[in-house]
């Protein structure tokens, strides 16, 4: 066996230590570069939360006094929204619309109020409420006309709300209607069968559980539950007839659940004319200027919201950061 040449030797050892001190090189620039990367992420992360502290701080000492809008002394109409789902926890609740309505009705300087509605309806409890607190403010300041102005759609509830109004204006295209009342939902008593799955539900009282979807509704529950809602639909249709009167037609589809056009609402009776609420505070009240006296979450409420949430999202980076170290 021939021996190894010593010189070969020697350069492969010298190869290989230059090899390890490369790689000892590269790795130690890219942990600097990552811790790095994490220093400044880290330092980012502190001056954005020290940024967002300092200024709201500053909103607390010193604007409170200051976001109050001034109090308008022209004469203009007033305008209160119903936008969306009209439910207690939305924006449109009752208790939210009727704040609007009853600031705007007592403003001093108010000529008319328009009811500008964009809703598929909602709770009937809530648009109850609605409907007494526009006929007790109508009877309370009979000086003031309050006109519904839909928008893209006034269905339902929202319909229900309208007919209070001494008229109601809408786009041509607009939908209106749907008056009527409904109960949905689902029925997975098959869907389990065929997974093998047993439903285990116990109650105190015949009908405690009957509108749990995993059991069969039985035909006492089902005719118990339409002759409710043929009693909810009943004060439905006498609210529309007592708000629209002698202005409905005879129309066997009225009161039917269907909704139509503002063009076909009109002729039906449904809506007294066509027009936007800049047209209605023009046109019909004389007063064109609009004051928006809708309640609206205070400028704090939504800055310590946003705040909130961004808060939330840097501690969420924070976090992320701390745990790559």
């Amino acid at each position: 066996m021939s021996e190894q040449d010593p010189s070969t030797t020697d350069l492969d050892k010298k190869q290989e230590t230059q090899l390890s001190w490369e790689r000892e090189v590269l790795e130690r620039l890219a942990f600097s570069a990552l811790k790095e990367q994490r220093r400044a992420r880290r330092w980012n992360i502190f001056f954005k939360i020290l940024f967002a502290g300092y200024l709201l701080v500053f909103l607390l000492l010193y604007l409170p006094n200051g976001l109050s809008a001034p109090g308008i002394t022209t004469p203009h109409t007033a305008l209160v929204e119903v936008d969306g789902l009209i439910s207690a926890d939305s924006f449109a609740s009752a208790e939210n619309i009727k704040k609007g309505l009853q600031t705007a009705f007592e403003s001093e300087h108010s000529r008319g109020v328009i009811l500008h509605i964009n809703s598929p309806g909602g709770s009937p409890v809530q648009t109850g409420r609605i409907n007494d607190e526009i006929h007790r403010l109508r009877q309370e300041h009979p000086n003031i006309p309050l006109y519904a102005v839909i928008s893209d759609v006034c269905a339902s509830g929202g319909y229900y709300i309208a007919v209070a109004a001494d008229q109601i204006y809408a786009d041509k295209a607009s939908i209106v209607g749907s008056i009527g009342a409904l109960i949905n939902g689902f029925g997975f008593v098959d869907a389990m069968e065929k997974l093998g799955v047993e439903r285990r539900l116990f109650a105190a009282g015949d009908y405690k559980g009957f509108l749990d979807p995993f059991s069969p509704i039985k035909e006492s529950e089902a005719q118990h539950i339409q002759k409710m809602l043929e009693n909810i639909h009943k004060q439905f249709i006498q609210i529309v007839k007592d708000g629209r009167g002698e202005r409905l037609k005879e129309d066997p589809s009225l009161f039917s659940g269907l909704v139509w056009t503002g063009e076909q609402a009109l002729t039906l009776g449904l809506i007294d004319g066509l027009g936007s609420s800049d047209y209605v505070a023009r046109e019909i009240v004389g007063a064109e200027k609009i004051v928006n006296y809708t309640p609206k979450p205070g400028f704090l409420e939504r800055f310590s919201a946003q705040i909130g949430a961004t808060l939330i999202e840097m501690l969420s980076d924070f976090s992320l950061a701390a745990n790559m170290r």
